[in-house]
Protein backbone atom coordinates (compact mmCIF):
# COMPACT_ATOMS: atom_id res chain seq x y z
CA UNK A 1 0.00 0.00 0.00
CA UNK A 2 1.35 3.34 -0.97
CA UNK A 3 1.84 5.69 1.91
CA UNK A 4 0.48 9.08 1.32
CA UNK A 5 3.07 11.72 1.87
CA UNK A 6 2.39 14.99 3.54
CA UNK A 7 2.95 16.82 0.31
CA UNK A 8 -0.06 15.17 -1.39
CA UNK A 9 -2.48 15.14 1.52
CA UNK A 10 -5.05 17.87 1.98
CA UNK A 11 -6.90 18.14 5.26
CA UNK A 12 -10.62 17.55 4.89
CA UNK A 13 -12.80 20.63 4.77
CA UNK A 14 -16.47 21.45 4.36
CA UNK A 15 -17.08 23.03 1.02
CA UNK A 16 -18.70 26.42 1.52
CA UNK A 17 -21.65 27.13 -0.68
CA UNK A 18 -21.68 30.35 -2.55
CA UNK A 19 -24.54 32.61 -1.52
CA UNK A 20 -27.49 32.51 -3.90
CA UNK A 21 -28.07 35.79 -5.64
CA UNK A 22 -31.60 36.73 -6.67
CA UNK A 23 -32.16 39.36 -9.31
CA UNK A 24 -35.48 41.11 -8.87
CA UNK A 25 -36.84 42.43 -12.12
CA UNK A 26 -39.25 45.32 -11.89
CA UNK A 27 -42.57 44.58 -13.58
CA UNK A 28 -42.85 46.04 -17.03
CA UNK A 29 -45.51 48.78 -17.17
CA UNK A 30 -48.50 47.60 -19.21
CA UNK A 31 -48.06 50.19 -21.95
CA UNK A 32 -44.26 50.36 -22.11
CA UNK A 33 -44.25 49.02 -25.67
CA UNK A 34 -47.14 51.14 -26.90
CA UNK A 35 -45.16 53.63 -28.96
CA UNK A 36 -46.61 56.11 -31.47
CA UNK A 37 -45.24 53.97 -34.29
CA UNK A 38 -47.08 50.92 -32.93
CA UNK A 39 -50.31 52.92 -32.73
CA UNK A 40 -49.94 54.01 -36.36
CA UNK A 41 -49.09 50.47 -37.45
CA UNK A 42 -52.17 49.09 -35.66
CA UNK A 43 -54.44 51.59 -37.41
CA UNK A 44 -52.74 50.88 -40.73
CA UNK A 45 -53.29 47.14 -40.23
CA UNK A 46 -57.04 47.83 -40.55
CA UNK A 47 -56.57 49.13 -44.09
CA UNK A 48 -56.64 52.80 -43.10
CA UNK A 49 -53.90 55.26 -44.02
CA UNK A 50 -52.73 57.27 -40.99
CA UNK A 51 -51.30 60.68 -41.91
CA UNK A 52 -48.96 60.76 -38.90
CA UNK A 53 -51.04 63.07 -36.71
CA UNK A 54 -51.49 61.66 -33.20
CA UNK A 55 -53.18 63.21 -30.21
CA UNK A 56 -53.15 61.37 -26.87
CA UNK A 57 -56.53 61.72 -25.15
CA UNK A 58 -57.10 61.77 -21.41
CA UNK A 59 -57.42 58.19 -20.16
CA UNK A 60 -55.77 56.36 -17.27
CA UNK A 61 -57.31 52.90 -17.42
CA UNK A 62 -56.75 52.43 -21.16
CA UNK A 63 -54.71 54.37 -23.71
CA UNK A 64 -56.69 56.38 -26.23
CA UNK A 65 -55.38 58.25 -29.26
CA UNK A 66 -56.93 60.41 -31.94
CA UNK A 67 -55.32 59.35 -35.21
CA UNK A 68 -55.42 61.43 -38.37
CA UNK A 69 -56.38 59.57 -41.56
CA UNK A 70 -55.43 60.49 -45.12
CA UNK A 71 -58.37 62.13 -46.93
CA UNK A 72 -60.81 61.06 -44.20
CA UNK A 73 -62.02 62.00 -40.73
CA UNK A 74 -59.79 61.07 -37.77
CA UNK A 75 -60.51 57.91 -35.79
CA UNK A 76 -60.20 57.16 -32.10
CA UNK A 77 -57.92 54.22 -31.27
CA UNK A 78 -58.52 52.68 -27.86
CA UNK A 79 -55.93 50.20 -26.55
CA UNK A 80 -57.33 48.07 -23.74
CA UNK A 81 -55.41 47.59 -20.51
CA UNK A 82 -53.87 44.10 -20.58
CA UNK A 83 -55.51 41.65 -18.20
CA UNK A 84 -58.49 43.77 -17.18
CA UNK A 85 -61.29 42.35 -19.32
CA UNK A 86 -61.57 39.07 -21.17
CA UNK A 87 -62.07 39.15 -24.94
CA UNK A 88 -65.65 37.99 -24.38
CA UNK A 89 -66.32 40.89 -21.98
CA UNK A 90 -64.91 43.46 -24.43
CA UNK A 91 -66.94 42.02 -27.29
CA UNK A 92 -70.01 42.18 -25.05
CA UNK A 93 -69.34 45.88 -24.47
CA UNK A 94 -69.04 46.41 -28.22
CA UNK A 95 -72.25 44.50 -28.85
CA UNK A 96 -74.11 46.65 -26.31
CA UNK A 97 -72.82 49.84 -27.95
CA UNK A 98 -73.91 48.56 -31.37
CA UNK A 99 -77.33 47.61 -29.96
CA UNK A 100 -77.77 51.13 -28.53
CA UNK A 101 -76.67 52.75 -31.78
CA UNK A 102 -79.10 50.56 -33.75
CA UNK A 103 -81.85 51.83 -31.44
CA UNK A 104 -80.91 55.35 -32.61
CA UNK A 105 -79.35 56.35 -29.33
CA UNK A 106 -76.43 58.80 -29.53
CA UNK A 107 -73.70 56.36 -28.54
CA UNK A 108 -70.26 56.06 -30.15
CA UNK A 109 -69.95 52.42 -31.26
CA UNK A 110 -66.69 50.80 -32.46
CA UNK A 111 -66.00 50.26 -36.14
CA UNK A 112 -65.94 46.74 -37.58
CA UNK A 113 -63.16 45.44 -39.81
CA UNK A 114 -63.78 42.08 -41.43
CA UNK A 115 -66.80 41.73 -39.17
CA UNK A 116 -64.73 42.18 -35.99
CA UNK A 117 -64.61 45.14 -33.63
CA UNK A 118 -62.03 43.75 -31.17
CA UNK A 119 -58.68 43.93 -32.95
CA UNK A 120 -55.22 42.56 -32.10
CA UNK A 121 -51.79 43.91 -32.98
CA UNK A 122 -48.35 43.25 -31.48
CA UNK A 123 -49.82 41.78 -28.32
CA UNK A 124 -52.33 44.59 -27.71
CA UNK A 125 -56.11 44.51 -28.00
CA UNK A 126 -57.69 47.62 -29.42
CA UNK A 127 -60.72 49.07 -31.15
CA UNK A 128 -61.28 51.96 -33.52
CA UNK A 129 -64.24 54.32 -33.39
CA UNK A 130 -65.30 57.41 -35.30
CA UNK A 131 -64.34 60.71 -33.75
CA UNK A 132 -67.22 62.73 -32.27
CA UNK A 133 -66.50 66.14 -30.81
CA UNK A 134 -68.51 68.03 -28.24
CA UNK A 135 -68.45 69.97 -25.03
CA UNK A 136 -69.31 69.17 -21.44
CA UNK A 137 -73.03 69.28 -20.59
CA UNK A 138 -74.47 72.03 -18.43
CA UNK A 139 -75.68 70.25 -15.33
CA UNK A 140 -77.16 73.48 -14.01
CA UNK A 141 -79.81 73.43 -16.74
CA UNK A 142 -83.05 71.65 -15.84
CA UNK A 143 -83.84 71.29 -19.54
CA UNK A 144 -80.54 69.56 -20.29
CA UNK A 145 -80.91 67.33 -17.25
CA UNK A 146 -84.40 66.28 -18.36
CA UNK A 147 -83.01 65.58 -21.84
CA UNK A 148 -80.31 63.38 -20.32
CA UNK A 149 -82.93 61.63 -18.20
CA UNK A 150 -84.92 60.74 -21.32
CA UNK A 151 -81.83 59.41 -23.09
CA UNK A 152 -80.77 57.32 -20.09
CA UNK A 153 -84.29 55.88 -19.89
CA UNK A 154 -84.08 54.88 -23.55
CA UNK A 155 -80.65 53.35 -22.92
CA UNK A 156 -82.06 51.37 -20.02
CA UNK A 157 -84.97 50.14 -22.12
CA UNK A 158 -82.38 48.53 -24.41
CA UNK A 159 -80.26 47.41 -21.46
CA UNK A 160 -83.20 45.61 -19.89
CA UNK A 161 -83.66 43.30 -22.89
CA UNK A 162 -81.14 40.76 -21.62
CA UNK A 163 -78.31 40.56 -19.07
CA UNK A 164 -74.57 40.73 -19.52
CA UNK A 165 -72.93 37.32 -19.35
CA UNK A 166 -69.27 38.34 -18.95
CA UNK A 167 -69.09 41.83 -17.43
CA UNK A 168 -70.13 41.31 -13.82
CA UNK A 169 -72.18 43.65 -11.65
CA UNK A 170 -71.94 46.79 -9.54
CA UNK A 171 -71.99 44.98 -6.22
CA UNK A 172 -70.10 44.78 -2.94
CA UNK A 173 -67.67 42.13 -4.19
CA UNK A 174 -66.60 44.30 -7.12
CA UNK A 175 -66.80 47.74 -5.55
CA UNK A 176 -65.61 46.97 -2.01
CA UNK A 177 -64.09 43.49 -1.69
CA UNK A 178 -61.68 43.64 -4.62
CA UNK A 179 -60.53 47.24 -4.01
CA UNK A 180 -59.92 46.61 -0.30
CA UNK A 181 -57.72 43.64 -1.14
CA UNK A 182 -55.79 45.79 -3.63
CA UNK A 183 -55.17 48.47 -1.00
CA UNK A 184 -54.06 45.98 1.65
CA UNK A 185 -51.68 44.36 -0.83
CA UNK A 186 -50.16 47.71 -1.79
CA UNK A 187 -47.18 49.44 -0.22
CA UNK A 188 -49.07 52.72 -0.58
CA UNK A 189 -51.05 52.15 2.61
CA UNK A 190 -48.74 52.95 5.56
CA UNK A 191 -48.23 50.01 7.91
CA UNK A 192 -49.50 51.91 10.94
CA UNK A 193 -52.83 52.56 9.19
CA UNK A 194 -53.55 49.04 7.99
CA UNK A 195 -55.71 47.99 10.94
CA UNK A 196 -57.65 51.25 10.89
CA UNK A 197 -58.27 50.92 7.15
CA UNK A 198 -59.36 47.29 7.47
CA UNK A 199 -61.77 48.21 10.28
CA UNK A 200 -63.23 51.21 8.44
CA UNK A 201 -63.66 49.29 5.20
CA UNK A 202 -65.31 46.39 7.05
CA UNK A 203 -67.67 48.72 8.84
CA UNK A 204 -68.62 50.39 5.57
CA UNK A 205 -69.15 47.06 3.84
CA UNK A 206 -71.53 46.00 6.61
CA UNK A 207 -73.38 49.31 6.41
CA UNK A 208 -73.78 49.01 2.64
CA UNK A 209 -75.08 45.45 3.04
CA UNK A 210 -77.60 46.62 5.64
CA UNK A 211 -78.81 49.45 3.39
CA UNK A 212 -79.25 47.07 0.45
CA UNK A 213 -81.18 44.66 2.65
CA UNK A 214 -83.41 47.47 3.91
CA UNK A 215 -84.21 48.61 0.36
CA UNK A 216 -84.90 45.07 -0.77
CA UNK A 217 -84.58 43.54 -4.23
CA UNK A 218 -84.38 45.98 -7.14
CA UNK A 219 -84.34 45.37 -10.87
CA UNK A 220 -80.89 45.20 -12.43
CA UNK A 221 -80.07 45.78 -16.06
CA UNK A 222 -77.21 46.52 -18.42
CA UNK A 223 -75.88 49.99 -17.59
CA UNK A 224 -73.42 52.53 -18.91
CA UNK A 225 -71.91 52.08 -15.44
CA UNK A 226 -69.75 55.22 -15.37
CA UNK A 227 -72.21 57.89 -16.44
CA UNK A 228 -70.47 61.02 -15.18
CA UNK A 229 -70.17 64.35 -17.05
CA UNK A 230 -66.77 63.43 -18.49
CA UNK A 231 -68.38 60.59 -20.44
CA UNK A 232 -70.96 62.87 -22.06
CA UNK A 233 -70.35 65.26 -24.92
CA UNK A 234 -72.85 67.92 -25.96
CA UNK A 235 -73.24 69.40 -29.43
CA UNK A 236 -75.84 71.62 -31.06
CA UNK A 237 -77.73 68.41 -31.87
CA UNK A 238 -77.71 67.34 -28.22
CA UNK A 239 -75.69 64.93 -26.05
CA UNK A 240 -74.01 61.65 -26.89
CA UNK A 241 -72.50 59.02 -24.64
CA UNK A 242 -68.93 57.79 -24.85
CA UNK A 243 -66.83 55.12 -23.12
CA UNK A 244 -68.79 52.03 -22.13
CA UNK A 245 -65.64 50.52 -20.63
CA UNK A 246 -67.31 50.20 -17.20
CA UNK A 247 -70.61 48.82 -18.46
CA UNK A 248 -71.99 46.30 -15.93
CA UNK A 249 -75.22 45.03 -14.46
CA UNK A 250 -76.78 47.22 -11.78
CA UNK A 251 -79.77 49.31 -10.67
CA UNK A 252 -81.02 52.09 -12.92
CA UNK A 253 -80.15 54.81 -10.39
CA UNK A 254 -76.44 54.09 -10.92
CA UNK A 255 -76.56 55.93 -14.26
CA UNK A 256 -78.37 58.90 -12.72
CA UNK A 257 -76.78 59.84 -9.41
CA UNK A 258 -73.40 60.94 -10.78
CA UNK A 259 -75.14 63.54 -12.95
CA UNK A 260 -77.17 64.96 -10.06
CA UNK A 261 -75.24 67.31 -7.78
CA UNK A 262 -78.30 68.04 -5.61
CA UNK A 263 -81.96 67.10 -5.14
CA UNK A 264 -83.38 69.56 -7.75
CA UNK A 265 -80.94 68.13 -10.32
CA UNK A 266 -82.05 64.59 -9.52
CA UNK A 267 -85.68 65.68 -9.77
CA UNK A 268 -85.04 67.12 -13.24
CA UNK A 269 -83.31 63.93 -14.36
CA UNK A 270 -86.16 61.80 -13.04
CA UNK A 271 -88.77 64.00 -14.72
CA UNK A 272 -87.17 63.22 -18.05
CA UNK A 273 -86.57 59.56 -17.18
CA UNK A 274 -90.12 58.90 -16.00
CA UNK A 275 -91.53 60.32 -19.25
CA UNK A 276 -89.90 57.40 -21.11
CA UNK A 277 -89.63 54.57 -18.59
CA UNK A 278 -90.85 53.62 -15.12
CA UNK A 279 -88.45 54.33 -12.26
CA UNK A 280 -88.62 52.63 -8.86
CA UNK A 281 -88.27 55.45 -6.25
CA UNK A 282 -86.97 52.95 -3.70
CA UNK A 283 -83.69 52.96 -5.62
CA UNK A 284 -82.97 56.52 -4.43
CA UNK A 285 -82.17 55.08 -1.00
CA UNK A 286 -79.29 53.20 -2.65
CA UNK A 287 -77.51 56.38 -3.75
CA UNK A 288 -75.49 56.86 -0.50
CA UNK A 289 -74.40 53.20 -0.70
CA UNK A 290 -73.41 53.54 -4.38
CA UNK A 291 -71.51 56.73 -3.61
CA UNK A 292 -69.66 55.04 -0.75
CA UNK A 293 -68.79 52.00 -2.88
CA UNK A 294 -67.41 54.24 -5.61
CA UNK A 295 -65.15 55.99 -3.09
CA UNK A 296 -63.75 52.66 -1.87
CA UNK A 297 -63.30 51.51 -5.45
CA UNK A 298 -61.44 54.69 -6.42
CA UNK A 299 -58.78 54.19 -3.75
CA UNK A 300 -58.40 50.53 -4.67
CA UNK A 301 -58.15 51.45 -8.34
CA UNK A 302 -55.24 53.81 -7.64
CA UNK A 303 -53.49 51.25 -5.43
CA UNK A 304 -53.93 48.45 -7.93
CA UNK A 305 -52.59 50.54 -10.83
CA UNK A 306 -49.70 52.22 -9.01
CA UNK A 307 -47.03 50.42 -11.08
CA UNK A 308 -48.37 52.12 -14.18
CA UNK A 309 -46.25 55.32 -14.42
CA UNK A 310 -49.33 57.33 -15.34
CA UNK A 311 -50.81 56.84 -11.88
CA UNK A 312 -48.06 58.28 -9.61
CA UNK A 313 -47.93 61.25 -11.98
CA UNK A 314 -51.68 61.80 -11.88
CA UNK A 315 -52.34 60.92 -8.22
CA UNK A 316 -49.17 61.88 -6.27
CA UNK A 317 -51.22 62.50 -3.12
CA UNK A 318 -51.84 58.74 -2.80
CA UNK A 319 -48.21 58.30 -1.74
CA UNK A 320 -48.79 60.46 1.36
CA UNK A 321 -49.94 59.04 4.70
CA UNK A 322 -52.21 62.02 5.33
CA UNK A 323 -54.32 61.17 2.26
CA UNK A 324 -54.92 57.66 3.60
CA UNK A 325 -55.73 59.08 7.04
CA UNK A 326 -58.37 61.27 5.43
CA UNK A 327 -59.65 58.38 3.33
CA UNK A 328 -60.13 56.25 6.45
CA UNK A 329 -61.95 59.11 8.14
CA UNK A 330 -64.17 59.45 5.06
CA UNK A 331 -65.02 55.74 5.14
CA UNK A 332 -66.00 55.99 8.81
CA UNK A 333 -68.17 59.03 8.06
CA UNK A 334 -69.84 57.29 5.11
CA UNK A 335 -70.54 54.21 7.24
CA UNK A 336 -72.01 56.36 9.98
CA UNK A 337 -74.28 58.08 7.48
CA UNK A 338 -75.53 54.75 6.16
CA UNK A 339 -76.03 53.34 9.64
Amino acid sequence: MRRVGSHDWTPPFRRRRRPRVFFVTAPVPPYARLTPDLVLDAVGACGLWPDGRLLALNSYENRVWQVGIEDAAPVIAKFYRPGRWSDAAIEEEHGFARELADAELPVVAPLAFGGRTLLHHAGFRYALAPRHGGRAPSLESADQLAWLGRLIARMHAVGARRPFAHRGAIDRATMIGQPVRAVLASALLPAHLRDAYRDAAGRLDAAVAARQQAVGPVRVLRLHGDCHPGNLLWTDAGPHFVDLDDARMGPAVQDLWMLAHDEPAMAALLDGYASMRDFDPAELALVPALRAMRQVHHAGWIAGRWRDPAFPAAFPFAAEARWWEQHIADLDELAEGLE
